[in-house]
């Protein structure tokens, strides 16, 4: 739910990497009254997509530039949003405002992804800008409590899927990834830094290579964040194309934890997953 007390001002900077998510919650903004304003990260953020809003292009790293960008457009509240390969310092072009905050921008690479995202934040928050998160701006855009699909979960699902929480629970202290596989029982993979994409692709390997024997139409990909992650910058996502590998990694369906899992194609999604015989259900959190 979206804090009561909390007004998002317009309009809304949208620090925005690829994807289709952004321009999803570019829509929510729109038809709540609330102008978006697209700072695009270059060489990731669509062209195609982002042309039909106000946008400026910005390198990676030029924390300078982005931040006289977005003061001159009046953006008070910001939102990160859209895919993103963690850069190597190496790739960064850095202009005179990431310089400046090169101390803290050191020790925010010095950890996992969720504390590389928070120190990034916290250069932004001491500048007087605001990060938002989903569930400021765009909370329909969260995946809803109960099954989705005409798909149910079955005993040996639920089993999986309970088994699944347990393992994201035992890993989340350790920062690693938001998804793992448990098949009958057995877990098969956990989501490293090739993302969900890359696990049910090393399901696929593993089941050709006949080291997964399960029948197909077994097993649950189960999505939750980990404990004390900032969900303003790395909440859990689904869409059609989680769908399609899940079902060409042979399971049965996929849990994700309600409330805290971004759909930004829920229509769709749940027509691939109606058409792939898998379930979707949502989570108590």
């Amino acid at each position: 739910m979206t804090d009561p007390q909390l007004a998002v001002t317009s309009p809304v900077g949208l620090i925005a990497g690829g994807g289709v998510l952004p321009f999803a919650v570019a829509d929510v903004l729109l038809a709540r009254g609330i102008a978006p304003v697209f700072f695009a990260l270059k060489g990731v953020c669509d062209p195609a997509l982002v042309a039909r809003f106000k946008h400026h292009w910005v390198p990676i790293g030029q924390l300078g530039r982005l931040k006289t960008l977005m003061r001159n457009e009046h953006c008070r509240d910001l939102v990160f949003i859209g895919t993103l390969v963690r850069p190597a310092l190496s790739e960064i072009r850095l202009d005179w405002g990431t310089l400046r905050a090169m101390r803290h921008i050191l020790s925010a690479f010095r950890g996992g992804d969720d504390h590389l995202l928070t120190g990034i934040g916290r250069i932004f928050e001491q500048d007087g800008f605001r990060l938002l998160g989903i569930k400021d701006v765009a909370p329909d855009l969260l995946m809803p409590a109960g099954s989705l699909t005409r798909a149910q979960p079955d005993a040996i699902a639920e089993a999986d899927i309970a088994k699944g929480l347990d393992v994201l629970r035992a890993l989340s202290p350790f920062d690693i990834g938001q998804a793992t596989v448990v098949i009958d029982g057995h877990v098969v993979g956990v989501e490293d830094i090739e993302g969900t994409d890359g696990l049910l692709a090393r399901v696929v390997h593993l089941r050709e290579q006949g080291r997964i024997r399960a029948k197909y139409g077994r097993g649950v990909l189960v999505k939750a964040p980990k404990s004390g992650q900032d969900l303003r910058f790395d909440m859990p996502t689904l869409g059609p194309q989680t769908i399609a590998r899940a079902a060409a990694a042979g399971l049965a369906g996929i849990a994700i934890v309600a409330g805290n899992t971004i759909v930004a194609e829920p229509q769709q999604m749940v027509e691939a997953a109606d058409a792939a015989g898998l379930f979707v259900t949502g989570l108590p959190a």
